[in-house]
């Protein structure tokens, strides 16, 4: 009698035909995740404030029928409601939400100088999370292996620096809010989130504003790791997450990804 292998051949395409979600998706971490989307064989829609972005992730793709790009400011539920009629709209369903778009800077103004308006733009991520995932909701509980949701927080959840607590306020809501949802939107979607560490996306941006990181050796050595981290690395992560074949048993989980950082004790 011949044994079925113990582990089953490796898709190359775990997200095939699957439809994705990613908000600020037109640069920096957003854009690596979508990249890694269209290789795994999935479908794409990417929101962003930047239209010229947006637009030129199309053209350097050039795969119109697996990937769209729509203008969304997730800060307005208008405009969410609206992208995520557009999913529905061009590919017919909506299998996964990756909720990327925020402010990328963490550093605000001292908390006594610091504005309301500029406290609550700060907090766009965990917002925009929240309108994002409200619309998705119905349509990724009708994906037939079930839906996914991937917010992107922040090893700032964890960890701070001076003036920041807006940015670590909103990281910190993104990674409860993950695992609230994962227990009331289960088992039909799951819901995890990935907390990023110093992630270099100077080369992931508009074609503009594109250029290589400027990493010495001292930022590379002070990770574990050995180097500075970049979009792949969390869209590896994202992909895993996305696909219900592996990785249907995880939900309501952040993983840090930050080679090593928050492990390492520092005195200096």
């Amino acid at each position: 009698m011949t044994l079925a292998p113990a582990i089953a051949p490796w898709d190359p395409q775990p997200l095939r035909e699957r439809v994705i979600l990613i908000t600020g998706g037109a640069q920096g971490i957003g854009r690596g995740i979508a990249q890694a989307v269209l290789g795994a064989g999935g479908r794409v829609l990417i929101g962003d404030l930047d239209v010229q972005a947006g637009h030129a992730c199309l053209a350097e793709w050039q795969r119109p029928r697996q990937a769209a790009f729509r203008r969304l400011d997730v800060a307005s539920e208008r405009s969410v409601a609206a992208f995520a009629r557009t999913a529905l709209e061009k590919f017919g369903r909506i299998d996964g939400l990756v909720n990327n778009a925020g402010v990328a800077d963490p550093h605000v103004a001292p908390l006594p100088q610091l504005d309301w308006s500029e406290w609550n733009r700060r907090l766009s991520s965990l917002h925009g999370a929240f309108l994002c995932s409200k619309h998705a909701l119905p349509a990724l509980e009708r994906s037939p292996d079930g839906g996914a949701i991937v917010n992107i927080a922040s090893t700032r959840a964890w960890q701070s620096e001076p003036h920041s607590e807006a940015y670590a306020a909103a990281k910190g809501g993104l990674v409860a809010f993950t695992h609230a949802l994962a227990l009331s939107a289960g088992p039909a979607v799951r819901v995890n989130s990935i907390s990023p560490g110093w992630i270099a996306t100077e080369a992931w941006q508009s074609p503009a504003r594109r250029r290589k990181p400027r990493l010495s050796h001292a930022d590379h050595a002070q990770h574990p790791a050995g180097r500075v981290g970049t979009p792949e690395d969390i869209a590896a992560l994202a992909v895993y997450l996305l696909s219900p074949a592996l990785s249907g048993f995880v939900t309501a989980q952040d993983f840090v990804v930050d080679g090593g950082m928050t492990r390492k004790m520092q005195y200096v």
